[in-house]
């Protein structure tokens, strides 16, 4: 069993792969047990750990979560919001079927032109189709273009402030049985803090508690990583 590449940290000390819940011992150990990572994503992971953002970026067992929570819905149609390097489409990329797709939407050309190289060599680049905008934009124009209560899956992980619009205009893409998967929902234990009057930290907040209510969803936060939600659209 080949250990993962060590946490690092970013420019400002941060660290680059989400470890605090669980401390670095307990992280290092179940990141050991994440085995036959493909080279393409180890190299990805491993190149975008030396980015001043590298923080955004999924570390290697969530991508493994998402290859576990893909499998057992079924998924060949997704959508991700918020593509940074492309560790996470690619990860879902690789396992989809051959007639899978991805739906990826981001503005920012500089950081998904590392993520169109990795598509590329990981052979998934036909599997994937890249929106270059707003988000909320790219939204509206999959519903508009037919694609409502199609989608299998979708991750989100983008601006938080605008967390519960992505939301909204994803749900309606959802098919009944399909899951919503939002990262950053514990916002490195900031949504628990009385006193943080930062405006992503206080959206995060307020819908982890619409959440926990939306009859329209069945919804889980998991205490790993940075705090992922589990948004399970029900039937009917």
């Amino acid at each position: 069993m080949r250990p993962l590449s060590p946490l690092s940290t970013n420019l400002e000390g941060m660290p680059t792969e989400k470890s605090y819940l669980a401390g670095d011992v307990i992280t290092g150990y179940v990141r050991s047990l994440v085995v036959n990572e493909p080279d393409v994503l180890r190299r990805l992971r491993e190149e975008t750990a030396l980015h001043p953002d590298a923080v955004m970026q999924i570390p290697a067992d969530q991508g493994l979560l998402f290859e576990v929570l893909l499998g057992l819905v079924g998924a060949k149609k997704t959508l991700e919001v918020g593509v940074f390097t492309g560790y996470s489409s690619t990860v879902t990329a690789l396992a989809l079927p051959p007639d899978g797709h991805v739906f990826a939407c981001d503005v920012s050309d500089e950081f998904t032109s590392v993520a169109r190289r990795y598509w590329a060599e990981a052979g998934v680049s036909d599997k994937i189709t890249l929106r270059l905008g707003p988000a909320a934009e790219t939204l509206k124009q999959l519903l508009a273009e037919g694609h409502g209560a199609s989608l299998d899956f979708a991750f989100i992980d983008a601006d938080k402030e605008a967390y519960d619009t992505y939301y909204e205009l994803t749900l309606p893409l959802i098919r009944p049985g399909g899951l919503i998967v939002l990262d950053n929902m514990l916002r490195h234990g900031e949504v628990v803090n009385p006193n943080v009057s930062e405006p992503g930290s206080l959206a995060l907040r307020k819908l982890n508690e619409k959440l926990a209510r939306d009859t329209r969803v069945r919804a889980v936060l998991l205490p790993v990583i940075d705090g992922v939600t589990l948004a399970w659209k029900k039937p009917g």
